[in-house]
């Protein structure tokens, strides 16, 4: 055998292998500085067929080049820098005939993306030029070329970068379950994987960091959010799938739950804090009466006001524990703390309490004394202690219910008694058929705890009461069919309840319920019932006197705080109170307006009298209404300067307020924002759009914007669980009032994934 050169044939039998001037026996390494050319050569443990040329740092696949670095040749590595040219090249022990001539294919830039350390560039089988690329670790294939334009690489990149490699997730599943006790391979049997070479961090979403104070804010989020109980954290099922999820996780105890959550409470008040030091008018209160399986009770208190931007706004502000929440000192105390604690002693305008509370005038007056010692309230706390709307709504629907009780009772097991077999259902359609009754309702249990449930069942009932009727004399097991005289109550305490179904709806279909709302669905109410009263049918005139005599309570407390909220309106102003007096009290009409309008004024004078910082922003760079027209300089007009200031000493202008006032109506769109409206005649009525914000952001209803009036837990006295009364008073104010600033907190920035990768040698 001899040995080839540059311009000569050889052979290499046996286990040998010619590479530059020397002769390499078995599977040793070969670095030479030839070319070697053939038809066949072994790449690791693959033979690749085809005219494949290695060049420098390059591998040619027909007509493409893959950048390579290392390549496994059998079980020894082999660092390719030359082109070999022959006819065969054996892996182990085949026979090699090598004929070495110079390099024939022109040199092409090598590849530098990190990429290709992970992608083999293959053809596609009976698609000349075309090519796509392989994952090396789970074989997946990606377009690259078409033959005529190549693809790029970024969705090559995406693929290590953000975990979708099923391989890569492994691996790092692996890593992250050894981390702590070495490395083992095959599922934990103790093979360690031999190091490779070269690792890559990939900054991706399948590789972010772990940080387990966020995970245990988050954690502490979802408790609050949700009401689950502190002790979640100790339940087997629960660390279990915080197990599979994070195996880093750290499963906190109850007593460290605790202040997550109260980490959270404090923050969510240093942001709330912040924004109410800003806040440009008063503030108003909600106040709600909790109570306990124990003798101890609760208060919540939510402010609502409107801020700079004229946005209406309700926080929760405090939910304190009291020895006796329905006393007026125990409640005024809460309310001078909480107006303390949140540096707003003289920012408080009205307080909105529930109707519970039988001797409501004297508890009002009370509380009014109270607070106006330590507080400077408007108009001489003539607006100050508010009624919830809702909860009268409630209260008359209630009472409406339980003056036909046992007709309902009758109602529910009817229909209990036709749902309870389908045999019974198709029996009770066929009579509906053969009756021709046209209703189209579908008949219900109701909810006993919303009575809107309950009004539609008998809405629904009342359609097929002959049905009802026909079904007693066919049906021996039934005998709950009401009688005439039942049908004709239920028919009368329908209509009376539709009046309030229509005022709650009207009132939660607004997206901003304002207060100046309120005065269109009391008013109409109250002439409705009025009216009622004196109906022929004593049925209907029963029912509707006891209706009567809770609402008209409710309308000689807040119908002057409702008035004037409507004159804020400029689509209304007082020509609505007029017209509406006028239906309400007849002759009487023009003393009740009276009172509005003096109201109005009075209330007027208390902002004019207010120092200018504590009147708002608007007011430094608003125009006076009552200056003089500034003197004229060199225009020879100095005695028409004279006569003008004369004319305005003389003739005072008018005050905002009679401005307002005098002006055209607005006209009634459907799309109208009373907010923007203000907000745009801020300039033009910077004393009087004070007063408007914080008549405007009076709460009517203790029912927040999205919530349902129907409910009787939403209004009123409201009991706590067990569990709940069973945690620590500041836990439990913690609790409640980080629920509800979280449901108004920005959403978490999201972190995007990063698409480089690290190396790490």
């Amino acid at each position: 055998m001899g040995e080839p050169n540059g311009i000569e044939n050889a052979m290499v039998h046996d286990n040998e292998m010619a590479v530059g001037d020397e002769m390499i026996h078995g599977n040793e390494m070969a670095d030479g500085s030839e070319m070697i050319h053939g038809d066949e050569m072994v790449q690791g443990n693959e033979m690749v067929h085809g005219d494949e040329m290695i060049h420098d740092d390059e591998m040619i696949h027909g007509n493409e080049m893959i950048q390579v670095e290392d390549m496994i040749h059998g079980n020894e590595m082999i660092h390719v820098n030359d082109m070999v040219n022959g006819d065969e090249m054996a892996n182990g022990h085949e026979l090699v005939s090598a004929e070495v001539t110079p390099p024939t294919l022109t040199r092409r830039r090598r590849k530098k993306s990190l990429v290709w350390e992970h992608f083999t560039i293959e053809p596609v089988p009976g698609e000349r030029g075309c090519q796509r690329a392989c994952c090396n670790l789970c074989k997946a294939t990606f377009a690259y070329s078409s033959g005529t334009k190549i693809a790029g690489t970024s969705h090559l990149k995406r693929h290590i970068t953000l975990g979708s490699c099923p391989m890569i997730k492994n691996q790092e599943r692996k890593m992250a379950l050894t981390s702590a006790g070495g490395m083992t391979d095959n599922d934990g049997e103790g093979t360690a994987e031999r190091p490779t070479k070269r690792r890559y961090r990939y900054t991706g979403f399948a590789n972010a960091t772990f940080d387990q104070d966020r995970s245990s804010s988050y954690l502490a989020k979802l408790i609050i959010l949700h009401d689950y109980p502190l002790h979640i954290v100790q339940q087997p099922a629960f660390t279990a799938l915080t197990e599979s999820l994070q195996p880093r996780f750290r499963v906190a105890d109850v007593d460290t739950m605790e202040g997550e959550v109260y980490a959270v409470y404090q923050k969510g008040k240093e942001s709330l804090l912040q924004s109410l030091s800003s806040m440009p008018g008063r503030i108003s209160l909600t106040i709600g009466l909790w109570t306990t399986s124990q003798t101890l009770g609760y208060v919540s208190l939510a402010g609502q006001f409107i801020d700079t931007e004229w946005k209406v706004h309700r926080r929760m502000l405090n939910f304190m524990m009291v020895s006796s929440p329905h006393s007026e000192n125990a409640l005024s105390e809460a309310i001078s703390s909480s107006l303390t604690d949140w540096n707003m002693k003289d920012k408080l305008f009205t307080i909105t309490l529930d109707n519970d509370c039988s001797s409501h005038d004297i508890y009002s007056t009370n509380l009014r004394d109270h607070l106006s010692n330590k507080n400077n309230l408007m108009l001489k706390g003539q607006l100050f202690v508010v009624r919830c709307y809702a909860n009268i709504l409630n209260a008359v629907a209630h009472d409406v219910i339980a003056s036909i009780h046992g007709v309902i009772y009758n109602i529910r097991e009817s229909i209990k008694f036709i749902k309870a077999s389908s045999a019974r259902e198709e029996r009770f359609a066929e009579i509906a058929l053969q009756l021709e009754i046209p209703s189209t309702k579908t008949l219900c249990l109701d909810v006993t705890t919303q009575w809107n449930t309950t009004y539609l069942m008998l809405l629904a009932a009342l359609d097929y009461r002959q049905a009802f009727t026909t079904l007693e004399t066919c049906d021996d097991n039934y005998n709950e069919s009401p009688s005439a005289e039942d049908w004709k109550r239920v028919e009368a305490a329908c209509n009376y309840l539709k009046f309030l179904y229509d005022s709650a709806h009207s009132i939660m279909a607004a997206a901003n319920p304002t207060s100046n709302l309120f005065f269109h669905e009391a008013w109409k109410l109250q002439l409705e019932l009025s009216n009622a009263i004196t109906h022929e049918d004593q049925v209907f005139s029963s029912i509707a006197k006891e209706m009567h005599e809770r609402f008209d309570k409710y309308w000689k407390d807040c119908n002057l705080v409702l008035a004037i909220a409507v004159v804020m309106d400029p689509r209304f102003k007082m020509k609505l109170v007029e017209f509406s007096y006028s239906k309400i009290y007849g002759v009487e009409a023009a003393k009740y307006v009276k009172v509005v309008d003096d109201a109005l004024h009075d209330l007027y004078k208390d902002y004019v009298a207010q120092p200018v910082s504590s009147t708002g922003e608007a007011n430094k760079n608003a125009p006076a209404n009552n200056t003089a027209a500034a003197p004229s300089t060199g225009d020879g007009l100095l005695d028409f300067d004279m006569y003008l200031s004369e004319i305005a000493i003389s003739q005072p202008s008018k005050s905002e307020l009679e401005q307002y006032l005098d002006e055209a109506l607005t006209p009634r769109i459907q799309d109208f924002e009373i907010v923007d409206w203000w907000k745009l005649n801020t300039l033009k009525f910077p004393t009087l759009s004070k007063m408007a914000r914080d008549i405007l952001a009076i709460p009517m209803s203790m029912v927040s914007s999205g919530g349902s009036i129907f409910s009787a837990a939403t209004t009123g006295s409201r009991m706590l669980d067990d569990y709940r009364s069973s945690l620590r008073p500041e836990i439990v104010e913690a609790l409640f009032c980080a629920k509800d600033w979280l449901q108004y907190a920005p959403p978490p920035p999201e972190e995007a994934p990063g698409s480089a990768a690290v190396k790490l040698e």
